[in-house]
């Protein structure tokens, strides 16, 4: 292989990364066949089968797999050369991606889209709903809202804020289980579970809930859906108490119970946080999720 094709090399990772050519190709913005051509392409530039094709899937052979660390290596160096190009544009405008978790991201993000829209109208956000952590150095998002601080050195963090949570459920299901107050009470009442592999009863318990799996009545990992099904009165949920409080029909139950406390950081990479619209986004987000004010430019 005398010379490297980046192309070539970029589909070979996605596909090494995701495990199947669709899922690369959309991350790519390709098309499955473009992937597939540059795959099959670098494959015969180097006189080497890099995948086993099982199905759908697409595993990496022994040779693969070796290439795989050197592809990766080579994919930090540049995407850490598009950053800090990135970093030095001082256009407030162009687009922004910041990440949150779903409920996040459909609750409180969209007032703060609002406002930055009306202050700044050149900046366009793209909002990414995900409860997995965005890996800001690959550029997945250039802005994540996060509930833990980041341990990776090269990133910039800045906690805005402790946020507090407690157990929540419909005025309907009052009516009709009446107001438990203590955690003892919650011993035969219904919840909505968030997961199946234990890890919500888990949460529940280490908040001196006597609960079982037995008091679940339905589940839903995804936040949103999750409040949903509180307010429609199926059982008591763990909410945000701004969320909650904005929310109709809804009412704070189990009030001896501590509240759940978590923070709220906000986390950029440091080559980004010299791009003006990315600073702009971040004050704006900050001044936003602590109710300081209004966003400015800078």
């Amino acid at each position: 292989m005398n010379t490297l094709d980046w192309n070539q090399l970029r589909a070979f990772l996605e596909t090494a990364e995701t495990g199947s050519l669709s899922a690369a190709a959309r991350k790519l913005g390709l098309t499955q066949s473009t992937l597939s051509r540059q795959v099959a392409a670098i494959e015969l530039s180097m006189g080497v089968t890099l995948f086993e094709r099982l199905g759908r899937s697409m595993v990496l052979t022994p040779t693969g797999l070796d290439l795989l660390e050197h592809a990766r290596a080579m994919g930090t160096a540049a995407e850490a050369m598009s950053l800090v190009a990135t970093g030095r544009s001082q256009a407030a405008g162009g687009v922004v991606s910041v990440s949150a978790t779903d409920m996040v991201a459909a609750s409180l993000l969209p007032p703060l889209v609002q406002r930055l829209r009306e202050q700044v109208p050149g900046i366009a956000i793209e909002v990414i709903a995900t409860n997995a952590l965005s890996d800001l150095q690959r550029r997945e998002a250039d802005i994540a809202i996060r509930h833990v601080k980041p341990e990776q050195p090269d990133l910039i963090a800045r906690l805005v804020r402790d946020a507090h949570a407690h157990f929540y459920a419909s005025e309907d299901w009052v009516k009709a289980h009446g107001h438990p107050r203590t955690g003892e009470e919650a011993e035969h009442l219904p919840f909505v579970g968030s997961d199946r592999n234990g890890q919500y009863l888990g949460f529940l318990r280490h908040h001196g809930l006597p609960v079982s799996e037995a008091n679940f009545s339905c589940y839903a990992d995804h936040s949103v859906v999750h409040w949903r099904l509180v307010r429609e009165g199926l059982g008591i949920g763990a909410m945000m108490d701004e969320i909650a409080q904005a929310t109709p029909g809804i009412v704070r139950v189990l009030d001896d119970v501590p509240p759940v406390r978590f923070p709220i950081w906000l986390v950029s990479h440091r080559e980004l946080r010299t791009s003006r619209r990315i600073r702009v986004v971040f004050e704006a987000l900050a001044q936003g999720l602590t109710g300081e004010g209004e966003p400015t430019q800078r």
